[in-house]
């Protein structure tokens, strides 16, 4: 997992020509969606790599090493302990920018202006688990770049609507920059999630340039499957971009909020934050409307006055 700024936000957005025509609402209607053009596609990975070693073991009691079997075979998660309290409990998926495929550190205290360990769900008592990915630590198979990982993600959530502890009804996912890419693209590809939580997310992830892009940049279709502008009609269940106006992805968020109507969708522009420090008082307010949904006092959902006063 590495969390440096390198290659964790664009400079400029690209300009994206969607294969879709024009609604009367103004959004656009896709004539594929992400799993119909996922399904039978094998991809072509260019630059196979790999991570460099096994996830670390984390302190006793705060998180627990567990292996979950993905479609590239068991891969590497933290997860947190078992509940004191009886029943279950919402589950949330994160996923960390920089190397998503890999784990290592999330149980230290972070600093607020860059805390990428989204502590504030496992603090609200909301099962927690870190999967890596293929290609990452000592897994299985090569690092895909916003492909395969997305098949990993799922088997996450498999793994984790199996727990006796864990409300299969109430599976959250959320990331951040890269993670956040990855997750929008989870949320495209997928319904299985209550709701999604995309963090800073790259519209086209031809932006990165070479950083994070492992199959053929010039392979349009390759190009096309990886970016979440393309797919942005497939969201099937409440899925917000969240970006600080400062600097940042913010380009790539009102790209894509110019492209789409899709009511699912909710673009949030935090004022006043910036890429990395917008996450430790988001996520807390995330994480207080997930515990609150559970308890039944109302749906998950977000005004843009909220999101602004969590972001002072």
């Amino acid at each position: 997992m590495a969390w440096t700024r390198k290659g964790l936000w664009l400079a400029t957005s690209m300009a994206i020509t969607l294969s879709a025509c024009n609604s009367p609402s103004g959004g656009t209607e896709a004539t594929e969606t992400l799993a119909t053009a996922r399904a039978g596609h094998v991809t072509a990975i260019l630059d196979k790599t790999k991570g460099d070693g096994p996830a670390p073991q984390p302190p006793k009691g705060v998180l627990d090493l567990i292996h979950y079997t993905s479609p590239a075979g068991q891969l590497a998660a933290y997860v947190t302990p078992k509940p004191a309290a009886g029943g279950r409990h919402p589950a949330i998926i994160w996923i960390s920018g920089g190397d998503s495929n890999s784990i290592g550190d999330f149980w230290s205290k972070q600093d607020p202006a860059n805390d990428q360990t989204a502590s504030a769900f496992r603090e609200a008592g909301i099962v927690t688990i870190y999967p890596s990915l293929r290609g990452g630590n000592d897994n299985p198979g090569y690092r895909e770049g916003f492909y395969g990982e997305i098949d990993d993600i799922l088997a996450a959530a498999a793994y984790l609507a199996k727990l006796d502890y864990v409300d299969p009804t109430r599976i959250y996912l959320g990331g951040q920059s890269t993670g956040g890419t990855t997750v929008l693209l989870a949320a495209e590809a997928s319904d299985r999630f209550r709701g999604v939580f995309a963090f800073g997310a790259a519209d086209d992830v031809r932006s990165y340039g070479s950083d994070y892009n492992y199959a053929d940049p010039k392979d349009e279709k390759e190009m096309r499957l990886r970016s979440p502008v393309y797919w942005l009609e497939s969201v099937k269940r409440p899925t917000w971009v969240i970006e600080g106006t400062g600097q940042g992805n913010i380009e790539s968020l009102d790209a894509m909020r110019a492209k789409t109507a899709n009511p699912q969708l909710h673009f949030l522009r935090v004022a006043g934050r910036g890429h990395f420090d917008v996450l430790a008082p988001v996520t807390t307010l995330i994480a207080r409307k997930i515990v609150a949904e559970a308890a039944g006092k109302g749906p998950v959902a977000f005004s843009a006055a909220e999101v602004d006063a969590a972001g002072r």
